[in-house]
């Protein structure tokens, strides 16, 4: 029987031994993220946990992880993260979970590329700046919920078959009884039962995540209708949560597939539906202050929130070779999905790349939401490139009324090919977001947070292993539209 899960807090290596030895778990899964976002892991029994592995972690090669070392330069390390400790519910032995920083083999130096250790470091460029001591974030995950996928990309074939049982696409099978129960398309948004088919999974998923100590604000069917949905957090500190980001994508994936479903963060899988994006809902703190409210400005924005809304637009386009890095993502970001296409900010405007929520009225809620992003991203490089850019706009007092940047309270795709020409549009594509960070990245640099070389390797993998790869295959829609031509 799998063991209870529960909130882990351990403040030392002897606590960690004595509860293992307690609860009578005989697994310990290492995982971390490599450079662009994917989960790897290594597993140890429980009776090699030493104070060897304590100190000096487990060694792997950093030459097969994406991103970051060479072969003749490979050997690395994990060192366990107490702080991140969780019951791994999905493993069928007990096991407990940690994510690891990686750091150089012998000397334990912190590896400039691990993402964990960005994230470490743009914190600590926050409190030398005096700006602020604390940065308060909350991602909202939407995921679409899919039965099966098949997909195949060869030298004489390429496609893919994605199938929902909610889809209004099965109105017609049967299965083996059909109850006509289907959501149309784009029309998923707060569906309830019996409409919405997965308001069972996704409480397993809730109840997975908070058990385990995430705070939950709630869940619901999305927009689109062959099964997406949305789970949202309670905002918290910055390095927890990018550390909890990287659970809750694990969870919600294995609670799904563990009920013979599959779940994908793609931004859009699915032609003509809502996209899934990762919003990060933000804020900063100073002795235990507020910093974004100020009652009479517009929105109630302080004039430190407004600078840092000007550093996330002026750096925006850059920014997005980080938050949205994916060549998926740029079909999501186009007009008619509730997704941003252009930089600017507003009130409760869900086209604006910056959102102010109106239920953000007091100066403990006060916070901006920025909504370009998607979960194909690092969310711990996505996380702290937001928080560099933001601290840049108030250090060089952006105000982005005065760059050109809103507030646009109005529905701008109603506006006509003229006045929308004042208004500065996200990349189209991932290469040329990338081309724009290449331009743009010096505001990154700042504290040694992102080093020189983690831009480039980003850079040239993005471009040559993803862009080009997309780019250069034949597109099925192009047989039918040039096949006879």
């Amino acid at each position: 029987m799998p063991m209870e899960i529960e909130p882990l807090d351990f403040t030392d290596e002897d606590e960690v031994v004595q509860y293992i030895r307690q609860k009578k778990i005989t697994t310990i899964d290492l995982k971390f993220p490599d450079l662009f976002g994917r989960l790897h892991h290594v597993t140890i029994p429980s009776i090699q946990l030493n104070d060897d592995l304590f100190e000096n972690g487990i060694p792997f090669d950093g030459s097969s992880v994406p991103g970051f070392k060479a072969v003749e330069s490979g050997d690395m390390a994990l060192l366990l993260d107490l702080k991140t400790a969780k019951i791994d519910p999905f493993w069928n032995e007990n096991t407990i979970s940690f994510l690891c920083d990686v750091v150089e083999s012998g000397s334990k130096e912190p590896f400039s590329r691990d993402p964990r250790y960005v994230t470490r470091k743009a914190v600590e460029y926050m409190r030398s700046t005096g700006i602020a001591d604390t940065s308060f974030w909350a991602p909202e995950f939407e995921f679409y919920i899919f039965d099966s996928l098949v997909y195949q990309n060869d030298v004489n074939s390429s496609g893919y078959v994605i199938d929902s049982e909610e889809a209004s696409w099965n109105t017609h099978k049967v299965e083996p009884v059909n109850l006509g129960h289907k959501i149309p398309q784009g029309g998923g948004y707060h569906a309830a039962p019996p409409l919405d088919h997965f308001f069972n999974l996704r409480t397993e998923m809730v109840n997975v995540l908070a058990a385990s100590g995430i705070r939950i604000r709630y869940h619901h069917h999305e927009a689109g209708g062959p099964g997406q949905s949305e789970i949202e957090v309670i905002l918290g500190e910055l390095e927890k949560m990018a550390d909890d980001a990287v659970w809750i994508k694990y969870a919600i994936k294995m609670v799904a597939k563990k009920n013979g479903k599959s779940v994908t963060f793609m931004p859009k899988p699915l032609f003509n539906e809502a996209g899934s994006g990762m919003h990060f809902h933000q804020m900063l703190y100073k002795n235990g202050k507020p910093l974004f409210y100020k009652k009479g400005n517009y929105a109630d924005l302080s004039k430190l929130a407004l600078n840092y809304i000007g550093g996330l637009l002026t750096h925006g386009r850059a920014l997005l070779a980080f938050t949205n890095p994916s060549t998926n993502s740029y079909k999501r970001l186009i007009p008619g999905f509730e997704a941003p296409a252009n930089l600017f900010f507003s009130l409760a405007n869900r086209s604006a790349a910056i959102r102010i929520p109106k239920d953000a009225n007091t100066p403990e809620k006060k916070r901006m939401e920025f909504r370009p992003a998607d979960a194909t991203c690092n969310i711990h490089l996505a996380m702290a490139a937001q928080l560099m850019a933001g601290l840049d706009g108030i250090i060089n007092e952006i105000d982005p009324t005065e760059e050109g940047y809103g507030p646009f309270d109005e529905n701008i795709f109603s506006w006509t090919p003229k006045q929308r020409e004042k208004l500065r549009s996200l990349p189209f594509s991932l290469c040329q977001a990338l081309e724009y960070l290449k331009e743009d990245h010096e505001f990154l640099l700042k504290g040694n947070v992102f080093t020189a070389d983690l831009i480039e390797k980003w850079i040239d993998y993005k471009l040559n292993k993803e862009y080009y790869n997309v780019r250069n295959r034949p597109h099925p829609m192009e047989f039918q539209l040039y096949y006879d031509v």
